[in-house]
């Protein structure tokens, strides 16, 4: 799963500007599911049947990456940006990018000033974004143009993909690949024998602007019970804001509650009794500083039961984000154990 995951992290794929992760997702399950398809927002819908009738669950996790894109050529050949997805302007500076243009692929940095420069600026001052640039080596705006990049053209990171340890990796775009890497994952696993039912995978865009394909997705499927796949901040490490509720290496986290979602409390438990039963590691997540597909997902039709399934992870949306392979490997091995055992939506629902 973690070759899986390089690889799909390495694709470029901001929000609205999936369709190279989802023609490469398609490819690597076309053999896999019963049916694929692409909805007219962009989302990749795969489905798989039980062999017996059962209930309907949809699981969902977002190809799109955070990422920029070009506003503005200037005259000496910078390029103004805009961002797509959320971004801190703090860790913009001096970082390495990669513009997707007619002819390719091409890299750029975001630059700053010298430090031997420092004693002439504000040194506390952070720059907004609309203040960046984004340097490609050229040196007029009609260079640029010669090189294939023109207004419009998406931004992500720099590939980038290493170990810390043999269980840390680091790398652009885990957020929400390796959410994609599980959901495909899952689809390999089960056997049609192994469940009951319909398993429904969502592949879905412009989650980082506003769950916008999840909420197209929501109106298509009158699903028995939803799962979202998405990373989540850990709070872990020693910035005075941390309270260490959520951390690295210690599991899957089970949602409870973010800014997007209350979890469906049957279905929360019901994720915890399967953790539990088959010794899978796990940490309920309260954290109300995020959102998920999961939203969008719980209010469709007539409100679907929904649960999270997290990815814990540090740096989000940055180009260094770092998971580690044992949660990443629990969420799997979770999300295919609950798919299995899925009730139908009565069984979620308050009794009266």
């Amino acid at each position: 799963m973690k070759n899986l995951l390089k690889e799909l992290s390495a694709i470029h794929g901001p929000c609205g500007f999936e369709e190279d992760v989802a023609i490469y997702i398609a490819k690597q399950l076309r053999d896999k599911v019963d049916s694929l398809e692409i909805d007219g927002v962009g989302n990749l819908i795969a489905t798989k049947k039980g062999s017996q009738e059962g209930p309907k669950i949809v699981v969902a996790a977002h190809m799109d990456e955070v990422g920029f894109i070009v506003k503005k050529i200037e005259e000496n050949g910078l390029l103004r940006f805009e961002k797509l997805g959320g971004h801190d302007d703090r860790i913009l500076l001096s970082q390495r990018v990669q513009i997707n243009t007619d002819k390719g692929l091409r890299s750029g940095v975001i630059g700053t000033i010298s430090a031997h420069m420092k004693k002439f600026d504000d040194p506390n001052k952070i720059r907004a974004h609309q203040k960046l640039y984004i340097d490609v080596g050229a040196s007029s705006k009609q260079e640029v143009i010669d090189l294939g990049i023109k207004v419009g053209d998406s931004v992500t990171w720099q590939p980038y993909f290493d170990h810390l340890t043999d269980n840390r990796i680091v790398g652009k775009a885990f957020d929400d690949r390796a959410g994609c890497a599980i959901l495909m994952k899952a689809f390999e696993e089960l056997d049609s024998k192994a469940f009951s039912g319909e398993f429904v995978g969502v592949f879905t865009v412009q989650e980082e602007v506003g769950l916008r394909g999840a909420r197209v997705a929501s109106h298509q499927h009158d699903a028995d019970v939803a799962i979202a796949l998405d990373t989540t901040a850990v709070s872990d490490t020693t910035e005075e804001m941390m309270d260490q509720t959520l951390a690295l290496g210690s599991g899957t986290g089970i949602k409870v509650l973010d800014a997007s979602l209350i979890a469906n409390k049957k279905v929360r438990n019901h994720l915890v009794e399967v953790a539990e039963k088959k010794h899978i590691p796990y940490q309920l997540e309260v954290f109300p500083g995020i959102g998920t597909d999961a939203g969008e997902l719980s209010l469709a039709q007539q409100g679907i039961p929904t649960g999270v399934l997290s990815i814990p992870s540090r740096n989000a949306h940055s180009s260094i984000e770092v998971i580690d392979l044992n949660d990443f490997e629990a969420t799997k091995d979770l999300l295919v154990e609950f798919i299995k055992v899925m009730k139908a939506s009565k069984e979620y629902k308050v009794k009266i």
